[in-house]
C-alpha cells in the first residue's frame, strides 16, 4: 500500500472513531481544508511530517500512536 493511501485511511478511521468531520478537523488542527482534503483523499504523495503532527495534536493523539497501526506495516515507496 502506498503511504498516501495509508495516511488517508488512518485519518478517516480516527475521524470516524471520534465523530469528527474533515472540516472540523481542519479547523481544530489549524490547517487548510484543501490540505486536509488532499490527505484524506490520498492525493498527497508526499505529506509533510509537520502536517501529520498538527493532525495528531488536533486529534489528541501522539505521533507514535498514529503510525502504530498494521496499515503502515507494508508501505510502498512513492519516490
Amino acid at each position: 500500500m502506498k503511504l498516501s493511501i495509508a495516511i488517508s485511511q488512518k485519518i478517516l478511521k480516527i475521524c470516524k472513531e471520534k465523530n469528527i468531520t474533515g472540516n472540523k478537523l481542519a479547523s481544530i488542527c489549524c490547517i487548510t481544508q484543501s490540505t486536509l482534503q488532499s490527505l484524506m483523499a490520498g492525493e498527497s504523495s508526499n505529506p509533510k511530517l509537520l502536517t501529520i503532527i498538527r493532525i495528531c495534536d488536533g486529534l489528541g493523539i501522539k505521533l507514535k500512536d498514529f503510525f502504530d497501526d498494521e496499515i503502515f506495516d507494508n508501505i510502498e515507496r512513492e519516490d
